[in-house]
């Protein structure tokens, strides 16, 4: 059998192996594409981290996954924190950041209309925004004034009336039982007539001198006037006790008294309805109304302890853990100029929404936080009472030692 040339093959293929020129530089092609490949990768993670554009933004929102989560100390920021440029300086992997708000102790106090206050309008205002007062001052007063001062008038009235009606039926309870004590004197000595009178009565029948008709008579009289004597004795019976408050008739007056003093005591009360008192010692932060409005539903001012202000600070629950009571705390905000200083005053207990974002539209709002309040010291307290709810940014160095919160 003839054996065919390779020339002579209807297909001439051209295979290029790895000694020729034209089968290394392929190779060194592909050696360098699989050399770039990871370099890109780790540059691409790195301008990610750094710059956290929206769509890596967006995937850290929707898988609940945050930069540097996998870390036991992260040093990426959540993508809804923005550090000042001083801070991010001195930013350690051990601190831990959360967006937080200046507060008053105990946080702001709404004061509200007194209860039952109905339709009222805000009639005067007596304090001013700025004004410190104490628990329990007057700060506005209400029109219902001269309605319940009247109420006040019309029970007093009645009041007066009810005592009256008391010595009325104390004087009307004595008469009768003197009067039931002197009916009852004159049917025993009426008695006593009858009873003479129907002994000599019988002497004269015995002797023949008085007819059968006059002892009948005689006899009739006798026991009338015993009968008589025994309606004295029941009526004066009514009257038998020796205290005169304890007959019913006086009873049921002093009632009615004593129900006219406690009507009279609840309008007095209700004349707080007009005036709208602090619920706390503090400063008056803002006043939402105004003279001849309604009291709004949000209250009509607010008012806050600003001698001893706060920061209600968000931690993210994965960093929680490193947190303890006692560490300090720096505050930044641009609107300040200067960072404040505390302490961690104390942690909370649940686990909840973050409430306060950024002005990203792409921030996590979802995301699960642990509050914590931090007491500023007195230096800070100073600045921060007058920027109530400003938003700061706290950074928490969880690894200076804790010192005692007072």
């Amino acid at each position: 059998m003839a054996t065919t040339p390779e020339s002579d093959l209807p297909l001439n293929l051209d295979l290029a192996d790895g000694n020729s020129p034209r089968g290394r530089r392929w190779f060194h092609k592909r050696y360098l594409l699989v050399l770039l490949i990871p370099v890109f990768m780790f540059l691409g993670g790195v301008l990610g981290m750094y710059f956290q554009p929206v769509p890596i933004q967006k995937f850290y929102a929707l898988t609940g996954l945050q930069p540097g989560g996998g870390s036991d100390s992260p040093i990426a920021l959540p993508p809804n924190v923005e550090l000042p440029a001083q801070m991010a300086e001195t930013m350690l992997p051990s601190d831990v950041v959360g967006l937080a708000r200046v507060m008053p102790r105990g946080d702001v106090s709404v004061v509200a209309a007194p209860y039952g206050a109905g339709d009222a309008r805000l009639s005067e205002l007596l304090v001013s925004v700025g004004d410190r007062v104490e628990r329990g001052a007057p700060v506005a007063r209400l029109d219902n004034q001269a309605a319940l001062e009247g109420a006040v008038l019309l029970a007093e009235a009645n009041l007066a009336v009810r005592q009256a009606t008391l010595l009325q039926t104390r004087s009307a309870v004595e008469s009768s039982r003197d009067e039931a004590q002197a009916t009852l004197d004159q049917a025993r000595a009426n008695l006593r007539e009858a009873r003479a009178n129907l002994e000599r009565t019988e002497k004269l029948a015995a002797s023949g001198v008085a007819t059968g008709a006059t002892l009948d008579t005689a006899r009739a009289a006798a026991q009338d006037a015993t009968l008589s004597v025994t309606r004295a004795e029941a009526t004066l019976a009514r009257f038998s006790s020796v205290d005169l408050d304890a007959q019913p008739d006086v009873l049921v007056a002093s009632r009615n008294v004593a129900a006219a003093e406690a009507d009279l005591a609840r309008v007095k009360l209700d004349t707080q309805r007009a005036l709208v008192v602090a619920p706390i010692a503090g400063t008056i932060l803002d006043i939402k109304a105004t003279p001849g409005q309604r009291p709004p539903a949000e209250g009509i001012m607010e008012m806050g302890d600003t001698s001893q202000m706060m920061a209600e600070v968000e931690i993210y629950q994965d960093r929680i853990g490193s947190v303890k009571p006692g560490q300090p705390v720096e505050l930044v905000a641009a609107a300040l100029g200067r960072t404040l200083r505390g302490t961690v005053e104390s942690i909370g207990l649940t686990v909840g929404r973050q409430g306060l974002i950024s002005d990203d539209a792409a921030a996590n709002t979802d995301a699960r936080v642990i509050r914590i309040l931090v007491a500023l010291d007195t230096a800070s307290t100073e600045i921060a009472s007058g920027y109530t709810n400003l938003e700061v940014i706290a950074r928490i160095d969880t690894s200076a030692e804790a010192r005692t919160v007072r």
